[in-house]
């Protein structure tokens, strides 16, 4: 009974997010513009206002093969129709966590375990949001949860089914987003090293294994074809930059942007606006001048980039690649250590309100106090998962290694991002329910 309750608490904030929050812009139109084009044309191809396509590889093909799906049964462009396959699959994430959390304590605290990772997914308002909305994020969330339960399955009767769902969550969460692959990076080798520990990396297990890396490789395999017969280039996952070859990078802006670059409100008052819109000097914070002189500098770049028609010339790259160079070189600590590190911490405690109708300087609270509040009580409810994540690592749990290496390598991976945003660390939050729910269960007396 306490499951039911926990997954219509669930469904019912969900559907809350669904009717305040429901949004379809950005990246949602880019991904339903490929699945438009593939329906339509058999094209992978993104299509201007005028009507012309071209072809693309900025975005990889997992989602709009999801949106594909939604729009082939339920109709063209029916977004809303993909945000409720995503709750259904937010709810099926919580109930894959809870068995996985049931799976990786000793029997007396399973199902203490599993409740509370039951509740602790179902009313997370930081993954529900995304789940309401047709963005990428909750399918991947989804594929993480199942690559942990099929993991942990596996350790305990290895067998195809098990198999199969482990190789379709790690490809499809990989096929999401590039960064998904770092859980197949990480859980692959701890079942590996676990079913050896077992005795059980036999002949059989052995021809698994290998006819699920031929499966899970066959649509990068695939892709990159494309790429190359297309665009005549090496791409097996999607660029970094977001662009297709030909298309302007600006490798000076962005190392320039590295250098100063700290949290989500430069990100969205700096970062987005360049190229195509207005940059103002009064926006950048004082951390970006090391003195007047450069401060002149800088304005004068913008300056000239505002009278440019808001367009980033080679030129002006290259004067903030030069402001770039020089600010790495006289301070390397705070470059190459401290503003990195500041924006993963950033991405991990910062309220989690992009996605609300929150003023981007929440924390003025003279300007908006319910907002401030509210988001504190955010940045609060955040923080509480992370400690009890934490209070489950030192538990040591079954797979709590592999789950720290996940929170280690994203970490890493995130300290190479100019402009930090809060969702990207979203991806670990499947792992914080479960091993928050080690840690309530250590509390609960155990039974039997």
């Amino acid at each position: 009974m306490s499951a039911v309750f926990a997954l219509s608490a669930g469904l019912a904030l969900r559907l809350w997010f669904y009717s305040r929050i429901f949004e379809v812009s950005g990246d949602s139109l880019v991904y339903g513009g490929i699945a438009k084009n593939l329906m339509q044309h058999g094209r992978y191809a993104l299509t201007l206002a005028s009507g012309a396509s071209f072809p693309t590889l900025i975005r990889l093909p997992g989602y709009p093969g999801f949106l594909v799906a939604c729009f082939g049964v339920f109709g063209m462009e029916n977004y809303a129709a993909a945000a409720w396959v995503q709750i259904a699959l937010g709810l099926l994430t919580c109930i894959l966590l809870a068995d996985f959390a049931r799976r990786i304590v000793p029997a007396g605290r399973s199902a203490a375990a599993a409740q509370a990772a039951l509740w602790l997914a179902a009313l997370c308002p930081f993954t529900a949001v995304y789940e309401a909305n047709p963005l990428t994020e909750g399918p991947t969330l989804f594929c993480i949860a199942l690559a942990l339960w099929a993991v942990v399955r596996l350790l305990g009767r290895p067998g195809w089914r098990f198999a199969i769902a482990f190789t379709f969550a790690v490809t499809w969460a990989a096929l999401l987003r590039p960064d998904g692959a770092l859980v197949g990076l990480v859980l692959a080798p701890a079942l590996w090293i676990g079913l050896r520990r077992q005795g059980a990396w036999n002949a059989r297990t052995r021809r698994m294994a290998l006819a699920c890396v031929a499966l899970a490789l066959l649509p990068f395999v695939l892709w990159t074809v494309r790429n190359a017969r297309v665009f005549h280039v090496f791409q097996p996952l999607a660029p970094e930059s977001a662009t297709d070859p030909g298309d302007p990078v600006y490798p000076g802006w962005e190392g320039w942007v590295k250098t100063w670059s700290l949290d989500f409100a430069t990100t969205y008052t700096v970062y987005w606006n360049v190229p195509d819109d207005e940059l103002s000097i009064d926006a950048l914070p004082e951390r970006a001048f090391d003195s007047a002189e450069q401060r002149a500098r800088t304005a004068a770049l913008i300056g000239e980039y505002n009278g440019n028609g808001y367009k980033l010339t080679p030129e002006l790259d290259a004067g903030f690649a030069a402001l770039a160079h020089e600010r790495r070189a006289a301070h390397r600590m705070r470059s190459y250590v401290a503003l990195p590190l500041g924006r993963v911490a950033d991405m991990w405690l910062r309220p989690r309100v992009e996605n609300l109708p929150i003023d981007i300087d929440w924390w003025v609270y003279a300007h908006h106090n319910a907002e401030t509040r509210f988001s504190w009580f955010y940045a609060g409810l955040n923080a509480l998962y992370l400690l009890l994540a934490i209070a489950g690592l030192c538990v040591r749990p079954r797979l709590g290694l592999a789950m720290l290496a996940y929170f280690v390598l994203r970490s890493a991976l995130l300290t190479t991002v100019a402009a930090p945003e809060a969702r990207y660390t979203l991806e670990c939050f499947p792992m914080l329910f479960a091993l928050g729910a080690v840690a309530i269960a250590r509390i609960v007396p155990a039974r039997g």
